[in-house]
């Protein structure tokens, strides 16, 4: 166990070694990763497994002294809890968004038109998911060693089918299709032990993302009961999203009369640099020294060196996203999400700016406590929705939902500069609502039906 991690958890009881890896853990870099589905026939045999998936499925913070961080998670929809023979009273106990599934809330988070649950990618929103396995690793070789023991262990279960796979990968590159770093930003979980990515943010209350301690209200987040259902578990929004990169480079390329002008037009929609450089620190040019240099990349906050928006436009896709200390309507620590992003798929060749008919993206993993004031709060309200920075009618120039109409606003001297006709540059291909618990504690006293492992 992580010294560091144990003795920060102490002081405010969080139990690290019973919360799934995958929740606290950023992301290895460079990784290797896979997600399978599976769907259960036969509620005994969905049970079966989660007892053979339970030598798999990590827990806690790696030791100081392990070479390889790699692990398996397992998270379960509301369909799969019911297929494994949930009580209905406990079922009843979770939140609507989780009961009702990300495809019925579709519309309410801006998955419509070409995004909309009608041409999701199947099984996404049929309720054949059951449980969600996901992989992250390193390297290949020790990414196909922990799938080798979650595969025998469904591979030998009757009535326990996958129903869909996807590899991810971290490009050449190291950066996503769009050809911008990722996986920078981490939050100070209060009690983890786990020191945040940006040195100036004030440790956020565990209960934002960690089920069964207080949260930045003071209260308790909603829990399932019984309580071994919930405790040290968080919700996770799980969705595949394909990235139109040649529609990208067309409106960089149509909208700039250079390539000097075309990366800083990138990166005021982005609002960093390629090299992960924020525009907050380096408004001028990209900065890859700095970029590289962990303890500054993520070191600024917005009120206090960039207020309008003359360096990082408030519309810009990290800002939106997680505006940090800017000034907006609302409390931006009540809607922090722990982010893990993975890409899928090939890169379009370099200056390419027709489309090859390839499938390429990110399959992002949302992280939380509360599914309705975080996930869907920030796609509903930040993402989709100008308002809350004084720009009603303008959306994420990245990630929302434009369909050619789409405006932001750039603040620029002497003035402003307004592009317009925004196409849509990602679409969902599904997605998913699920609850993340590890294995039943050896000191729980929980009567067998409340027991998933």
């Amino acid at each position: 166990m992580n010294t560091v991690a144990s003795s920060g958890a102490a002081d405010m009881g969080v139990e690290i070694d019973d919360v799934q890896s995958g929740a606290l853990r950023p992301r290895p870099v460079p990784y290797e990763g896979k997600f399978v589905f599976l769907r259960v026939d036969d509620r005994h045999a969905g049970r079966a497994l989660l007892r053979r998936l339970l030598p798999v499925t990590a827990s806690g913070l790696p030791s100081t002294d392990q070479g390889q961080d790699a692990w398996v998670a397992v998270a379960f929809t509301y369909e799969g809890l019911r297929a494994l023979g949930v009580p209905q009273e406990s079922l009843d106990s979770f939140p609507r968004a989780f009961r009702e599934g990300m495809a019925a809330r579709a519309e309410r988070i801006g998955d419509v038109g070409e995004s909309a649950p009608a041409h999701w990618e199947a099984p996404f929103g049929t309720g054949d998911v059951h449980i969600a396995l996901s992989a992250l690793s390193p390297d290949t070789a020790q990414l196909h060693k922990e799938l080798e023991r979650a595969r025998v262990a469904y591979e030998d279960t009757p009535g326990v089918e996958v129903i869909w796979q996807q590899d991810v990968h971290q490009l050449p590159t190291g950066r996503t299709t769009f050809g911008f770093r990722d996986g920078i930003s981490h939050p100070n979980i209060e009690g983890v032990g786990l020191p945040g990515s940006n040195p100036q943010e004030t440790p956020i209350k565990a209960g934002e993302f960690i089920l069964g301690y207080p949260d930045e209200t003071g209260s308790l987040p909603p829990m399932p009961q019984p309580e071994v259902l919930g405790r040290n578990g968080t919700y996770a929004a799980v969705r595949k999203i394909h990235t139109n990169v040649a529609a990208w480079r067309r409106y960089l390329h149509a909208n700039t009369s250079s390539a000097e002008e075309e990366a800083l037009l990138a990166a005021k929609m982005v609002g960093r640099w390629p090299s992960g450089a924020p525009l907050t620190l380096t408004p001028e040019h990209d900065d890859p020294e700095l970029a590289a240099d962990p303890h500054r990349v993520n070191n600024f906050l917005y009120r206090e060196n960039d207020d309008r928006g003359y360096r990082c436009p408030a519309g810009a896709h990290i800002r939106r996203t997680n505006p940090r200390d800017s000034t907006i309507i609302g409390d931006a620590r009540m809607h922090r999400l722990i982010r893990r992003g993975t890409t899928y798929g090939p890169p379009l060749p370099e200056g390419v700016l027709e489309d090859d008919g390839a499938d390429r993206g990110l399959v992002g993993v949302f992280i939380g406590a509360h599914l309705e004031r975080q996930f869907e709060f920030i796609k509903a309200e930040w993402v989709n929705d100008g308002n809350f920075i004084g720009y009603p009618g303008e959306k994420d120039p990245v990630a929302g939902h434009h369909g050619g109409t789409g405006n932001l606003t750039i603040p620029e001297k002497p003035v402003r500069r307004r592009l317009q006709n925004l196409p849509s540059f990602v679409v969902t291909r599904g997605g998913e609502y699920c609850c993340r618990r590890t294995h039943d504690r050896p000191r729980s006293r929980t009567s067998e039906k409340g027991r998933l492992m």
